[in-house]
């Protein structure tokens, strides 16, 4: 939690302005109770309505000085906590920005979204509660045994006895709140899994009529929240009552022992009612603290949450900042091997093959062979266990990730899309790209009849994901996005699987031109895709079985030779 509040030093000055503003308000609803005591013993008893009216237009005008210093302080403690909930966020989101696939696996998209969103908004609140409460609670506390000592001594000996029942009450609350609020927060997370399931995964749920399925995963998920949010509250629940038992039970001994004094003749019936304001100052204070011993462990959770995110690395840097030639991008793998952290088995083994521009590299396989794998190591989405990857002779980890990154037209698996216009999403890939560029782009990528036939063409609004478009209209424009930024070399994950046959013949033509100076690497599940490449790479269980031209591979290669026979007639294949 600590960690999270030296945030606030960009602050510093408005939470000094806010200390000062409650130290001023605090002060102030001290010296009423004083002014109370007087304006009874001095002015209501004797009859002294001149005097009545002197004091209480003092305390009017006290009682205005701290309205104002509380509604200056609240605005500026808001305004603070905001600030900070607004820089936790850039921050954490810059941060995550830099992780790896790795990183994201680990913690989770859900989790991420939970802890930029709800764990920061707890931490928002406790430091505008911290802010307004940590400096008067004390003040107010201390001072209030100050004056409630200068009234009567004696009398005090009442808070002995009380206040050590409430501190102990409110110190075995927060014991026992401390480890449910963790819980809240951790099902809290599994919540936002399951329903981001659901919204994202409507079309499958439907079309497999799980509806019903997903209804009881979402309700049981929804109970382990309701439970455990329920059992923090009955915890809490106890903290309010016993507050104020103990604080009702010490007024009644106050004014039956202060009335006993009052009859001894030590003590006046004015500072009588000044001493059980400021016990009552005193509980309050006791209160303030309680509520923030509520709030500061679920605060502290998240801040712990938080932390985690900020203080994890990622699992590889770029090993320098100096330049690296990477104009014309040779790709190169030297016995590279790849594990998934925790994986039992390596998912890449002993990989070595050299590509360079103007070549049409193939990789095809089973499924789980890792085509997708070896695509994602180029561009570092992933750092390889062991061997060397090198563009153009240059090992990939001397080159900084944003350079190697620049060089490369990645079109992914599952074609994403972004909310904006066609024209928007062909930007994606160059910021600067003119409309004749955009233009060409989905004229290769053949999205140019599709994109022709929508009412706004290339203005028209992409819904969020392209929900509005089909499989292969996405890949297509993911496609164009990816040529319009003319690199040097082309990554096509499975990317032309959602095309037609004829889409696909007329999309590959038109690439040879458009690509003929590029190094392209695609991966592939159609022989029929890979069939005219420079070189097929075939992978099985992680490890290369085969390298070579289609006609050779069919001749030499069996695992080869039974993905084309799945595929293709006997006729196709002669």
């Amino acid at each position: 939690m600590i960690k999270i509040l030296k945030n606030l030093s960009r602050y510093k000055w408005m939470v000094l302005f806010v200390c000062v503003l409650i130290f001023a308000q605090t002060m102030t609803d001290l010296f009423l109770p004083t002014l109370m005591a007087d304006i009874i013993d001095k002015g209501v008893v004797i009859g002294d309505i001149p005097y009545i009216w002197k004091i209480g237009g003092i305390m009017l005008f006290v009682s205005a000085l701290g309205a104002a210093a509380s509604i200056l302080a609240s605005y500026y403690s808001a305004k603070s906590a905001m600030g900070l909930g607004r820089d936790l966020r850039q921050k954490v989101f810059n941060h995550v920005e830099r992780f790896s696939l790795q990183e994201f696996d680990e913690i989770g998209t859900a989790s991420l979204i939970t802890r930029t969103t709800n764990d920061i908004t707890q931490v928002q609140q406790v430091v505008i509660m911290m802010l307004r409460m940590v400096i008067s609670a004390p003040i107010m506390l201390v001072g209030g045994i100050i004056m409630a000592l200068s009234m009567d001594a004696k009398l005090s000996l009442v808070l002995i006895i009380t206040m050590p029942v409430l501190i102990a009450a409110i110190l075995i609350i927060f014991k026992k709140g401390m480890p449910l609020f963790k819980k809240v927060q951790t099902r809290l997370d599994h919540l936002n899994l399951v329903l981001r399931e659901n919204l994202t995964g409507i079309r499958v749920i439907r079309a497999f009529n799980r509806e019903n399925q997903e209804n009881a995963r979402l309700k049981k998920s929804n109970k382990s929240l309701t439970d455990v949010s329920i059992q923090v509250n009955r915890v809490m629940a106890f903290m309010m009552p016993i507050m104020m038992l103990v604080m009702n039970l010490t007024v009644v001994a106050i004014i039956w022992f202060g009335g006993i004094r009052i009859d001894d003749g030590v003590l006046q019936v004015g500072d009588l009612m000044a001493f059980i304001q400021y016990v009552m100052l005193i509980m309050f204070a006791l209160v303030m603290a309680s509520m923030m011993f509520v709030m500061i462990p679920r605060a502290a959770v998240s801040a712990n949450r938080i932390n985690e995110v900020l203080e994890m690395q990622p699992s590889f840097f770029d090993e320098g900042d100096k330049e690296a030639n990477l104009e014309k991008a040779t790709i190169e793998f030297k016995h590279v091997n790849f594990s998934y952290p925790g994986a039992e088995e390596p998912a890449l083994t002993d990989i070595n093959f050299k590509a360079g521009p103007g070549e049409i590299t193939a990789i095809i396989g089973g499924t789980g062979s890792g085509k997708s794998t070896l695509v994602h190591l180029i561009p570092r989405f992933y750092e390889i266990s062991s061997g060397t990857i090198r563009m153009n002779g240059v090992d990939l980890r001397e080159a900084t990730q944003e350079e190697i990154r620049s060089k490369i037209g990645f079109v992914p698996q599952k074609a994403m899309l972004f909310t904006g216009t066609v024209a928007d999403n062909i930007r994606y890939g160059k910021r600067d790209a003119t409309q004749e560029e955009i233009e060409h782009a989905a004229r290769v990528a053949q999205a140019e009849d599709f994109i022709m036939k929508m009412e706004d063409r290339y203005q028209a609004e992409i819904e969020q994901g392209g929900s509005n478009l089909s499989g292969g209209q996405k890949q297509r424009l993911a496609i164009a996005r990816a040529l319009v930024r003319k690199p040097e070399l082309y990554l096509f994950d499975d990317s032309f699987s959602a095309l037609d046959f004829k889409t696909d013949a007329n999309l590959r033509a038109a690439l040879k031109g458009e690509t003929k100076d590029a190094t392209v690497i695609m991966v592939a599940q159609r022989v029929s895709t890979v069939i005219d490449a420079d070189r097929i790479i075939v992978l099985e269980n992680g490890h290369m079985v085969g390298m070579g031209t289609h006609q050779e591979l069919l001749a030499t290669n069996d695992v080869y030779r039974e993905i084309v026979e799945s595929q293709m007639t006997e006729e196709e294949i002669a």
